[in-house]
């Protein structure tokens, strides 16, 4: 039996009120031959077996990413997860998706938050941490309106090598708040010339610049002049880090002089599902600890002097007046946050060393491999696990072939800038330790035999 509330005058009260005729008007910017005609090609009615039946076969035509070569990047990172971190995230005493609202009877949350926030700041070379963000791109712009915030300015200069997806998130909700945001062009080719740019686009009205290392590219930069510049200004430097597992072998940025770093921790005890979830790193300068959005936990003593954990700062609208808060978009992933913190744990400073030296070394093998193959040139001076690669004619259309041998290559740089003809021709190419010999090898046959 359906249950449909509202009458066809409510509906047409309804688009009436937000100014359109009819409900396809609602899909107008689905580009044209993209919607459906009719009905999806699928029986109309059949038993519940037989349904389990049709739906594993459809499900049987997919590539899985655990069953060939996996070369995919860009920000999400294919790493072995232990099977002891989704065995201990289990555990009564840490189980919870979201946040604690009534601390004092959720102190294995605050625990393994306060324990979070100590692993996120010395990854970062940080103060401070809080506990924690959505993702790294919620992250970013949380991070541009803290800058604003701290300035009283309200423009942010944002690199050219910096993730679309991060740029977007920025400058959706810069629209919102009215800032001013500078974006600068990509450049695979020459990273110094990124930074260059950036500089050049400091002025008095500058409130931050947010620079992405290693970049979306691969490329690796040093940000201490870039941090001294921005600050001589009266600007802030925020860096983005997609890939975690790099901190564990590049300096990190707050030893490079930056005010606040914004992380994604997917690759750490999290994997990839389907796009999310994921779970967002925020560290700062002490000085700026009541600018930071969302909450932090803190260590204290109960009345009987054991150890115990606070909600030292909760500064979003859940917990205090909306006109006062910090942050309204923010949250604490506590799941995720707990499978980052027991991954961390596991690995410990050595382990993630060598976790990090193993996904470089990877990466650097692969990168010699490609560059002895015809008419395929490595673009990255300095990569930590990810590079660009250029290669003859269509990327999207190399790519998409040699997924068709069984090798799932890397990211098109047309999918982050379908309007960008000149990084047509460039793939994102990701080598991590789940990678081995023999995949990289794969990879070099079908590149060689898709171009």
């Amino acid at each position: 039996m359906r249950y449909l509330p509202l009458t066809s005058d409510d509906r047409t009260d309804m688009l009436a009120k937000i100014g359109v005729a009819a409900v396809d008007d609602l899909f107008a910017n689905v580009p044209k031959g993209k919607l459906l005609k009719g009905p999806v090609d699928l029986p109309k009615a059949k038993g519940e077996l037989e349904v389990e039946r049709l739906m594993g076969a459809i499900a049987a035509e997919n590539i899985s990413a655990s069953e060939v070569p996996f070369f995919v990047g860009a920000g999400a990172y294919k790493h072995h997860v232990p099977a002891t971190v989704d065995h201990l995230i289990q555990r009564s005493e840490f189980l919870t998706s979201y946040t604690p609202y009534q601390p004092e009877i959720a102190q294995g949350t605050l625990q393994y938050l306060f324990e979070f926030q100590t692993q996120v700041a010395m990854l970062t070379g940080m103060e401070v941490a809080n506990a924690s963000m959505y993702d790294g791109s919620t992250g970013a712009a949380e991070a541009v309106l803290m800058a604003h915030r701290v300035t009283k300015r309200r423009k942010a200069v944002l690199a050219g090598n910096l993730h679309p997806h991060y740029r977007e998130t920025i400058d959706t909700v810069s629209r919102m708040a009215s800032d001013t945001i500078l974006s600068l062009a990509p450049n695979p080719v020459d990273a110094g010339a990124d930074l260059k740019a950036v500089a050049a686009a400091i002025d008095a009205e500058t409130s931050c610049v947010v620079i992405q290392t290693p970049d979306v590219f691969g490329n690796l930069h040093d940000l201490t002049a870039i941090a001294k510049k921005a600050q001589e200004a009266g600007a802030l430097l925020i860096a983005v880090v997609t890939e975690a597992v790099s901190l564990g072998a590049v300096t990190s940025p707050g030893e490079m002089g930056a005010d606040i770093v914004v992380a994604e921790g997917q690759s750490i005890g999290v994997g990839l599902n389907f796009g999310g979830p994921y779970v967002g790193l925020f560290a700062a300068k002490q000085k700026y600890l009541r600018q930071m959005p969302g909450r932090l936990c803190g260590e204290t003593v109960d009345a009987e002097g054991k150890r115990g954990f606070v909600l030292t700062l909760s500064t979003r609208e859940q917990h205090i007046r909306r006109e006062k808060a910090t942050s309204n978009i923010c949250t604490n992933s506590g799941l995720m946050c707990l499978a980052f913190t027991i991954h961390m744990s596991l690995l410990g400073e050595a382990g993630l060393r060598k976790l990090a030296a193993v996904n470089h070394a990877n990466a650097c093998d692969l990168a010699d491999r490609l560059a002895d193959v015809d008419d395929v040139e490595v673009l990255n001076r300095t990569f930590f696990n990810e590079f660009a690669i250029r290669v003859p004619g269509d990327a999207a259309k190399v790519v998409e072939k040699m997924a068709k041998k069984g090798v799932l290559a890397g990211v098109p740089a047309s999918r982050l800038w379908p309007k960008d003809k000149a990084l047509a021709d460039v793939i994102l190419v990701a080598n991590t330790e789940v990678n081995t010999d023999d995949d990289r090898a794969a990879f070099v046959a079908a590149l060689g035999a898709s171009i």
